[in-house]
């Protein structure tokens, strides 16, 4: 039998960028919180000795146990759903921290196109523009109602950039607390081939911070030493901003937040139209409690508030064939156009950092006419210095065998000899890519596992063909001596690695209707219940999500102190 723990204000589920914005926030105007997280603790001593490529980058170190909980995937709903049982297409967190310890560090504000994207496609290129099956719709709040959030995350962040470097940005109310980071020949050479293509690049916004610095809350976070180790791994030096050298020592520091590691939340409970907590299990000893709290914060990877969502049965489950209900519904991931050049020249590849690198948005968003195109938005094209690590980096021409002596002697050749222009496209939502519970596979604690139902559609081969053809052009004026463009994508394949940008299933919207929360994150069936992370996109952008998330769990985080002090609907 479960055991009851004294009640609390507030409970996360999942302590990473979202839990801990929200702890953070709720902790210093007085709530006592709760934060459940079913990893184990870290911080930054702990990644002391962190510069083992196989450990962290090839067998996941600091990723989820898929034998514990992972989930189903199928192309379509005519195939048979079955387990992932080994991480590829994406990455998925496990930890203090989440997914915010191991990321790049890349960090954008979504376009203002993003936020109203039914209605400026609309009146730009007519309703027709996308058929019908793609499920298009508005957030239900603009780019200047989130902009003082998106402010306030960058400070917290202390994030590295310049705030005129992109003509295509929407308003900024201040500069980025720190300059950006250093420009390399690699990035010179993007710079030098994006200005003659009459391009507008700019130094990507990078949590990996260019100098030392203080943030509000008086964390301190360190300058970046352009290791090149940072996708997959935690950050030794301190220097890569992430919740646990931020946000979570914030709440600690107020005395009303206590973090519980190894705590699995297998169950919202809710009576009439409130939840009253959450029941969780103790992966160390097996024990049950149940905490009770005045309100519920599902703070967890987006797979998983929709799936503690569906099993408490709140909300209405998408039905794509009526086309009825929201939960589940607009999910979304993201396509990796790009183009590699070939050189004979050596480039100091080996060193960097996870944001380090330069990029152009005159393909993103609305920022180019699309009347004569048939796919709508873009993507960001970047040339990224992250540090290329040898047992997973070798580059060959195409034709060259996967194994052998050829192979060994190209991929040792090309190891410095290759630079990658890449993209991040954006993703549309269809009728018949979404998530729900699995009917035949369970979890570890007897739970339905997440099934996914996605695939790559029209809309995506076609900013993906296009898209591509842009970064080879920009690979080719960089004086390559042989571009090799992105294939075309056919169906979606969980196995390679493409992006841990996962998107949408517990959509934000104006209405009811239209979404499981309102901008605030609050349930529209649970007055008490929030939900934030990258499943409140209505789309995916043709970003990293990391920016857009922050700024909405400090949205969310002020509709939880306006709730605590007077209830009701805050919309």
């Amino acid at each position: 039998m479960a055991k009851t723990l004294p009640k609390v204000d507030v409970v996360t589920v999942g302590v990473g960028w979202t839990g801990g914005i929200v702890a953070a926030e709720c902790a210093k105007a007085g709530l006592k919180v709760v934060g459940l997280e079913r990893g184990k603790n870290r911080g930054t001593a702990d990644f002391m000795n962190v510069h083992d490529e196989y450990r962290y980058a090839i067998r996941y170190e600091l990723m989820q146990n898929l034998s514990n909980e992972t989930i189903t995937f199928r192309n379509n709903r005519n195939m048979k759903a079955l387990p992932m049982r080994q991480l590829g297409s994406f990455l998925l967190g496990d930890g203090l921290g989440g997914a915010g310890t191991h990321w790049n560090g890349q960090t954008y504000r979504f376009l203002p196109y993003d936020f109203e994207i039914k209605t400026m496609t609309d009146k730009k290129y007519g309703p027709n523009k996308l058929s019908a099956d793609y499920l298009l719709q508005d957030w239900g709040l603009t780019y200047d109602e989130l902009e003082p959030y998106f402010d306030k995350f960058e400070k917290t962040a202390g994030l590295s950039g310049n705030s005129k470097g992109n003509p295509f940005q929407g308003k900024r109310s201040s500069d980025y607390p720190t300059p950006a980071m250093k420009k390399t020949p690699i990035l010179e050479r993007f710079e030098t081939a994006a200005k003659k293509l009459k391009l507008s690049p700019f130094m990507l916004p990078s949590a990996n911070l260019s100098e030392a610095y203080t943030n509000p809350d008086g964390e301190s976070i360190n300058a970046c030493q352009y290791c090149g180790f940072c996708e997959r791994f935690g950050c030794e030096y301190g220097a890569k901003t992430s919740p646990e050298v931020t946000v979570i020592p914030t709440a600690v520091k107020t005395g009303n937040f206590e973090v519980r590691n190894n705590s699995n939340v297998v169950e919202v409970l809710k009576e009439g139209n409130k939840v009253t907590g959450v029941r969780y299990v103790d992966i160390i000893s097996g024990e049950e409690f149940i905490q009770p709290a005045d309100v519920v914060v599902l703070t967890s990877y987006v797979f998983n508030n929709a799936k503690l969502l569906m099993l408490a049965g709140i909300g209405t489950q998408y039905d794509p064939t009526t086309g009825q209900g929201t939960l589940g519904r607009n999910y979304c991931y993201q396509i990796m156009p790009g183009a590699t050049g070939f050189y004979d020249e050596q480039f100091n590849t080996f060193m960097g950092a996870g944001a380090l690198g330069m990029t152009v948005d005159d393909f993103n968003g609305d920022n180019f006419d699309h009347s004569n195109l048939d796919f709508i938005h873009g993507g960001s094209i970047s040339l990224t210095q992250t540090g290329v690590r040898p047992i997973g980096t070798n580059p060959t021409l195409p034709n060259t065998p996967s194994w052998g002596a050829e192979f060994k002697k190209q991929s040792t050749y090309y190891y410095t000899r290759t630079l990658s222009v890449g993209a991040e496209g954006a993703s549309m939502p269809h009728k018949e890519n979404f998530l729900s519970l699995d009917k035949t596979y369970k979890d570890a604690y007897g739970l339905p596992l997440m099934q996914m139902t996605y695939n790559f559609t029209d809309q995506d081969r076609a900013l993906h063909k296009f898209i591509s053809e842009q970064a080879a052009k920009i690979a080719k004026e960089m004086g390559a001596k042989e571009v090799v463009q992105a294939s075309p994508i056919t169906d979606y394949d969980i196995v390679p690695y493409q992006s841990t940008h996962n998107t949408g299933g517990t959509v934000m919207s104006k209405t009811p209707e239209d979404g499981v929360v309102n901008s605030y994150l609050q349930h529209w069936d649970a007055e008490n219940l929030f939900v934030v992370g990258a499943g409140n996109f209505a789309h995916n952008s043709g970003y990293n999500p990391t920016g857009t998330v922050g700024a909405l769990a400090y949205r969310c985080a002020e509709g939880i102190i306006k709730y605590s002090k007077s209830g009701g609907s805050l919309v």
